[in-house]
């Protein structure tokens, strides 16, 4: 089930390229994404009170240590989001996703050093093809 929802991310994930791409002609690429942040949250909090998400939820419910990965997270999230938004605003939207996508290499890097994943020779493949494949997307 998992391969599911990860294709249906990938799928949304193509989707935020091609709006983003069409909406950042004439708009500053900072404020769309702030506007799109509030738009978001807005979703998520509507989707998860129609999913009952929050009916055994407390701010005590996380520890501190959640509280400041989940705090991490999403200021790297938002911080990617500005980047990648000011990429598109100047690069063709296929070659800035190509290179985005490039964050597959750093979380297998990442996980391998951080969570303790195996970085086996298949592993490794992949990532170095995945290089590749952006390099030969992005470069002239």
């Amino acid at each position: 089930m998992w391969l599911i929802y990860a294709l249906l991310s990938a799928l949304f994930a193509a989707l935020v390229a091609i709006f983003a791409k069409l909406g950042l002609k004439t708009v500053d690429s900072t404020l769309v994404t702030i506007i799109r942040a509030v738009i978001m949250a807005g979703f998520l909090v509507v989707f998860g009170a129609a999913t009952n998400k929050f009916s055994n939820f407390s701010f005590t419910s996380l520890g501190n240590r959640d509280w400041g990965l989940v705090l991490l997270s999403g200021i790297a999230g938002a911080v990617s989001w500005l980047f990648y938004f000011l990429a598109l605003k100047l690069g063709l939207a296929s070659k800035v996703s190509a290179v985005d996508r490039l964050s597959l290499v750093f979380v297998i890097i990442l996980a391998g050093l951080f969570l303790g994943e195996k970085l086996t020779a298949k592993t490794i493949l992949g990532a170095l093809l995945m290089v590749l494949g952006a390099a030969l997307i992005s470069l002239k």
